[in-house]
């Protein structure tokens, strides 16, 4: 059986995740990783797995000729360069979102991409949820008619560490992000317009480093549906990710996952466990199924499930959300540049 040889570029916590995924693949090998503080610690973790090669230096994976692809798991300012340099040597990416925090960088990548004729998977991988998907498919048979409504819930159970906050491009950009995308997926139409507010209501910290907390966004799409999306950097009770899609025949609703589906009752009340606390737990399997699918569209030559123009799309809407909320007024995604304006990126028309 043919494999597709995949070398990791970025060693941390979503890199190993992807690395043991992938080697649970019969069409994967994972040939290499590469990491800027590789050590013995990495060489040990790397050779209990059989990957043959551990580096510092990602430029030794892209110069090997026989690596397919690789995955781009290292902090975002450095996505865009990688994928440049993986494009220019013929290696398919799988590529960790954000691609970044500039559109027009963004569209940079995304046409060496196309220049280069690879193809680019970025991670967005909620859309893989077997919860999500199925409310997708729903929306697709017609079962709910037209789409008018959008709900998308999404709070952490922790706030990042402050650190982190200074770095990560704001809640809109890091982790909003992954329900703009979401909120395309499962509408079946571009967004159009964004009103944004937002506050500081968990910590301070995050007023410091001029971001929010908490949040309220919503959505028109071009279809002339409405969406609605809120976030918490802190749910005490859990991970709390829920979705409903209300239409014209019906609804398709999400709601959270939890460890079992016990509930007792007792005279005084109603009691069962809280949602699973972690996204690691919550999206375990999606994790697995975006990498299944990647290596599976390399195989069979396959189109992706979610690629490049996913990422500009859900790119702008946090940009525009952004000013949203910096503005106090509702935002057009016209005015969030042009997606290809002078880049020969080539841009889909509707959302499939």
């Amino acid at each position: 059986m043919k494999k597709i040889r995949i070398g990791i570029i970025g060693a941390g916590r979503i890199g190993k995740i992807h690395a043991d995924n992938l080697l649970r693949l019969p069409g994967a090998e994972v040939a290499a990783i590469s990491d800027l503080f590789a050590g013995e610690e990495l060489e040990a973790w790397a050779a209990q797995r059989g990957i043959g090669q551990v580096t510092k230096d990602s430029g030794a994976i892209l110069s090997r000729a026989d690596i397919d692809a690789v995955f781009i798991c290292s902090s975002t300012d450095t996505h865009v360069g990688l994928i440049i340099e993986a494009a220019r040597a013929g290696k398919h990416i799988f590529c960790e979102k954000p691609v970044s925090m500039d559109l027009s960088a963004t569209e940079a990548a995304i046409e060496a991409v196309q220049a280069a004729g690879v193809k680019l998977q970025v991670g967005f991988n909620r859309r893989f949820d077997h919860n999500f998907r199925r409310v997708r498919e729903h929306v697709l048979q017609g079962t709910v008619g037209e789409p008018h409504i959008v709900r998308i819930t999404s709070r952490d159970p922790n706030p990042p560490h402050p650190d982190y906050i200074a770095k990560s491009g704001g809640l809109f950009m890091d982790m909003m992000i992954h329900d703009f995308d979401m909120a395309r997926f499962l509408s079946g139409s571009e967004v159009v317009e964004v009103y944004a507010q937002g506050g500081v209501l968990v910590d301070p910290v995050f007023a410091e480093h001029g971001d929010v907390d908490t949040a309220i966004v919503t959505l028109r799409f071009a279809s002339g549906a409405l969406g609605v999306i809120d976030n918490s950097r802190q749910a005490v009770y859990g991970y709390d990710q829920r979705v409903e899609v209300f239409g014209s025949r019906g609804s398709a609703a999400v709601s959270n996952d939890h460890p079992n589906t016990a509930e007792v009752s007792t005279a005084e009340g109603l009691l069962r466990d809280k949602p699973l606390h972690f996204f690691l737990e919550r999206y375990n399997e999606a994790y697995m199924d975006e990498t299944r699918q990647f290596v599976e569209a390399l195989l069979h030559d396959r189109p992706l499930p979610v690629d490049g123009i996913d990422a500009l799309q859900a790119e702008r809407i946090a940009h525009a959300a952004k000013l949203s909320w910096q503005q106090g007024r509702p935002v057009k995604l016209s005015e969030i540049g042009t997606a290809g304006a002078g880049a020969g990126v080539q841009v889909q028309s509707e959302v499939v």
